[in-house]
């Protein structure tokens, strides 16, 4: 696994040097545009608006547009000219209770690795944040922008989750509520027990990507020029619901049901999407 960025954590007089590294990635399938004669790729051509004839690489400048028909363009010199105190560093400004920040905030996660030097600093960090509970806000800059960020522990590691900016996160203003329509004791008691009926132990491998599960199958299906499976029936309109109780009372029994037959699970079959899955992850590695 490669490192996105290296730098350090500060906060107070305290310094960590740290290498950010991927937390997570997105499984998505990749297709390209192809002449249906003879599956020749295509290809995309840079124009210009004015005369659209194509304009070579070196020729192509990066410009804003800051009025209607009038541009500010931007030099990598340009760029490089803004630097920002967080360019090379994680600075803690503030230590907050987690549970104050609405998770709406948090968006995208990151393993911090402490460098050479930097260990006893760092376990203390991740000891001190288990211990209270709270996680330390920060600003850093990773390719040219800057994030606000969170700095909070994560099993054995410290995680860097890129936060969010106030201006950024909507506020539901335009839209209506259905939280404060009244519901019966005996409907809410029915929702409670269903719901804990179906309350199981946090397990995230067994939800899938059912879409691209499929998706790779009739791919498989049509490099082995098999004829692809039937598609499932549609999955039938529900009707408007009168009596919530009856519903309810239905679905605790089809839980309680399906937690008593709950199968053992079957070793992975090996499938071409498997092995594409494997050699990504391979290659990821």
């Amino acid at each position: 696994m490669r490192a996105i960025w290296k730098g350090s954590i500060n906060f107070g007089l305290v310094y960590i040097p740290v290498s950010v590294y991927p937390a997570t990635k997105e499984e998505k399938i990749s297709f390209r545009q192809l002449r249906a004669t003879d599956l020749s790729p295509i290809r995309y051509k840079k124009v210009a608006e004015a005369d659209q004839k194509e304009v070579p690489a070196d020729q192509i400048v990066k410009g804003f547009e800051y009025e209607k028909g009038k541009w500010v363009t931007l030099s990598d010199e340009d760029f490089e000219k803004v630097q920002i105190e967080s360019t090379h560093s994680v600075e803690i400004t503030d230590f907050v209770e987690q549970p104050q920040i609405n998770p709406k905030f948090f968006y995208k996660p990151y393993f911090l690795e402490p460098q050479k030097g930097g260990e006893k600093a760092y376990a203390l960090l991740h000891k001190a944040l288990t211990a209270s509970g709270k996680l330390g806000v920060a600003k850093v800059a990773i390719q040219k922008r800057e994030y606000l960020a969170a700095v909070k522990p994560d099993g054995l590691f410290l995680i860097l989750e890129l936060m969010h900016f106030a201006h950024e996160v909507l506020e539901p203003e335009s839209l209506q509520s259905a939280s404060d329509k009244a519901v019966s004791p005996q409907e809410l008691k029915m929702a409670t027990a269903l719901i804990d009926a179906m309350t199981t132990e946090w397990d995230p491998t067994k939800y899938k990507d059912q879409y691209q599960n499929a998706l790779m199958e009739l791919i498989e299906q049509k490099a082995q020029k098999r004829m692809p499976a039937p598609a499932p029936a549609a999955p039938r309109v529900q009707p408007n619901v009168i009596d919530m109780v009856a519903v309810l009372q239905q679905s605790l029994q089809r839980a309680s049901q399906k937690k008593k037959a709950a199968p053992s699970r079957a070793p992975a079959k090996r499938t071409t999407a498997s092995l594409v899955k494997q050699k990504r992850r391979s290659v990821a590695a």
